[in-house]
């Protein structure tokens, strides 16, 4: 699978632009805030239904202006596909394939899978557990596709829970009925939603660790451990016992919704450990094993979009990161930087047919080999 051409209209900084792209390396340099990450993102949002740095559509929309357009035509099983995203302030957004609009947004993820990797991963480590619940539902949801629902119906439960603990003493009738009933809901869907991140975690440590260990070239040893009350006690009789504690909260305080994912180097959580390099390298591996993952249950390879993945990586793990993205698996891949001399030397290392433009102010020129 390969994005072909790219049209966009209002997304961010960007005005009109139209891109065709080569179906092996794409190479954006200009300076900070030219628009090189805002590209990665458009292209980001054609596969997820929303942008991987703004919460809200509105935020995406180019300044003074009403709506955006995002349009992708990719080539997926020897098909084209054409996939139209677009969204008017305080209308709801259109997302269709092939000119047909989906009826959910839940259906078009995993039709066209990607892995990004961005500094701002750095959330993974420094921030709080929803953003490591999230990174485990994005990629499972790209290749399960009931995945999505079970969590839809496990935080409608949730959310039904948590009103009915919040309004306990205003309410007649059978209270203790009704959080039986939602109690039952979040067991049915939260086990299988934890058997599924369980079964995902297993899979992807030792291709992360594999991929740890060629970026590193050391002995660092590097670790996932998933933690959920669902490994514990039966989660029905986790719930009954922490009732009076939810009551006085008023919120459900166990269930999938407090998972969590410790990461873990040289036995030690990374975040207090690792060096700005190590904490790198830690994030790039884990999204490379990410994108294996996809790789192996798709018949496919994803997109790989590198967001200014070379800073702050010496020489040797920069290099051990080119070996590793020049292998077959990687296919289609857009990477961004801020020096031109540094991106075209690592390109041209790779061998492999590449596209290159200049990026300043949202507007876009192509390079030819020797001017690049």
């Amino acid at each position: 699978m390969h994005l072909k051409r790219l049209n966009i209209i209002n997304y961010k900084n960007f005005k009109s632009v139209e891109l065709d792209f080569s179906h092996g390396i794409n190479c954006f340099v200009g300076k900070n805030g030219a628009g090189k990450t805002n590209l990665l993102d458009s292209i980001y949002y054609l596969s997820f239904c929303k942008s991987y740095f703004n919460p809200a559509d509105n935020q995406v929309i180019r300044h003074d202006e009403d709506f955006f357009m995002v349009q992708g035509t990719y080539e997926r099983n020897n098909c084209e596909e054409g996939i139209y995203a677009g969204f008017k302030r305080n209308q709801k957004k259109q997302f269709k394939r092939n000119k047909k609009e989906y009826s959910k947004l839940s259906e078009h993820i995993g039709l066209l899978p990607l892995v990004m990797i961005s500094p701002v991963d750095e959330r993974l480590i420094v921030e709080t557990a929803e953003i490591r619940r999230r990174f485990m539902d994005t990629i499972i949801s790209q290749f399960d596709t009931n995945y999505l629902e079970y969590l839809i119906r496990y935080n409608r439960a949730l959310s039904q829970r948590n009103s009915l603990l919040k309004n306990w003493k205003n309410l007649s009738g059978n209270n203790e009925s009704q959080i039986e009933i939602w109690d039952n809901q979040l067991f049915v869907n939260g086990k299988t939603i934890f058997e599924k991140r369980k079964k995902f975690i297993k899979e992807i440590i030792p291709l992360f660790q594999d991929y740890y260990l060629r970026l590193s070239g050391g002995s660092e040893i590097v670790d996932l451990i998933y933690e959920s009350h669902f490994q514990k006690d039966n989660y029905m009789t986790l719930l009954n016992e922490n009732r009076d504690k939810d009551l006085i909260l008023g919120y459900t305080t166990k269930g999938i919704h407090r998972d969590d994912l410790e990461l873990i180097l040289n036995n030690y959580p990374v975040r207090q450990d690792g060096s700005q390099g190590q904490k790198k390298s830690f994030l790039i591996a884990l999204k490379l094993a990410q994108f294996d993952f996809l790789y192996s249950h798709n018949s496919f390879s994803p997109i790989l979009l590198l967001d200014d993945v070379f800073d702050k990586l010496d020489n040797e793990r920069g290099n051990n990161l080119l070996n590793l993205v020049g292998q077959e698996q990687f296919r289609q891949i857009f990477i961004t930087d801020t020096q031109k001399d540094r991106l075209n030397s690592i390109v041209k290392k790779t061998g492999r047919d590449f596209s290159f433009f200049e990026v300043d102010n949202g507007n876009f020129q192509a390079l030819n080999f020797d001017e690049a």
